[in-house]
Order: structure tokens, then C-alpha cells, then sequence
């Protein structure tokens, strides 16, 4: 595997970051989010970066393949009201589809529980499509488990979100 590094994002990661969300986006989502859903969301995301990725940023990560933004992922307090302390959230781990299975995943969740770690929390969780088979794959693989929790998100139409978690 090639050099990954992962570190907070700065302002001039924006355009980078926006390219890897929609190419993510267009081939992990493809067949379950409508494609003309994904245009649309796609077509805000440089915008969407540019505004989100501040100088105070301390949520949003890249993920870097010999210096290059092959990723980005937000590691935060959890959204959800019925949970305690304990817990952090994954918001999203985005791979560029040139970078998928090839272990980058797998290094930026070591790198997210390590987050937590820090922080002592002992629980992680993380949203994802029931629908998308790969992701809930690989989250199962790195210990995630479904928590019976779910939601439904409008993408077009309504899809099922389900809530995985795992101690750390």
C-alpha cells in the first residue's frame, strides 16, 4: 500500500475534497440513489466544500495516498438524541473509487477510533444505507454491528439509513 496519511482538512483541500465526494458518490450510491439525485448533490459540492472547510475546522479529514486526496471522512460528536456520552460518530468515510479495496478504508477507521480513543470514548457508530451492501460489508468487518436503530433519508425517494456501532 502506498504512503496514507490522514489529517485535518484546510481551506485549499476544499476542491479536492469535493472531487472525491461526488466520484464516491456516483459509483458506491449508483443503482440505489436515483442518478439524477446524485447530479444535482454533485453539482453543490464544490460550493458545499469551499463553505464547510474553515481554518477552525476540527471534524473534517483527508485521506492521502502519496500526498494525494484519495479520501475524506468527518469524525464528530454523534447527531442522534437517544444516545449517551460514550459514543462518537463516523459521519462519513468517502473513498475516491481508483482507491477502493485497497486497504485506505481499513487505515482511516483505525484512525477514527483512535479519535475517539482520545477523547475516552468507548462506542463508535455510523450511519449507512440499507441498501448499500459494500459499505455495511466492510463496516461489519471492522466490528460494526446493526443497533436496530434506523432512519429514512429522501435521495430522490426514500431510502433506508441504519445505524452500525461497535465498542472500541
Amino acid at each position: 500500500m502506498n504512503n496514507i496519511t490522514i489529517r485535518l482538512a484546510i481551506p485549499a483541500d476544499a476542491p479536492d475534497m469535493a472531487e472525491v465526494h461526488m466520484r464516491s458518490w456516483e459509483v458506491a450510491y449508483n443503482g440505489f440513489i436515483p442518478a439524477d439525485y446524485i447530479r444535482e448533490k454533485n453539482a453543490g459540492r464544490p460550493a458545499l466544500w469551499q463553505r464547510i472547510i474553515t481554518e477552525e475546522n476540527t471534524t473534517q479529514y483527508v485521506i492521502q495516498s502519496d500526498n494525494k486526496t484519495v479520501g475524506i471522512m468527518c469524525v464528530a460528536l454523534p447527531q442522534d438524541d437517544d444516545v449517551g456520552e460514550e459514543l462518537y460518530e463516523l459521519h462519513g468515510l468517502y473513498l475516491h473509487p481508483d482507491y477502493f479495496r485497497q486497504g485506505i478504508g481499513t487505515v482511516a477507521m483505525e484512525f477514527a477510533l483512535n479519535i475517539a480513543r482520545n477523547l475516552n470514548k468507548t462506542q463508535m457508530t455510523v450511519w449507512v444505507f440499507s441498501d448499500n451492501t459494500n459499505s455495511i460489508n466492510f463496516y461489519k468487518k471492522c466490528g460494526f454491528i446493526a443497533d436496530g436503530s434506523t432512519k429514512i433519508l429522501q435521495c430522490g425517494k426514500p431510502l433506508t439509513t441504519i445505524r452500525m456501532r461497535r465498542k472500541i
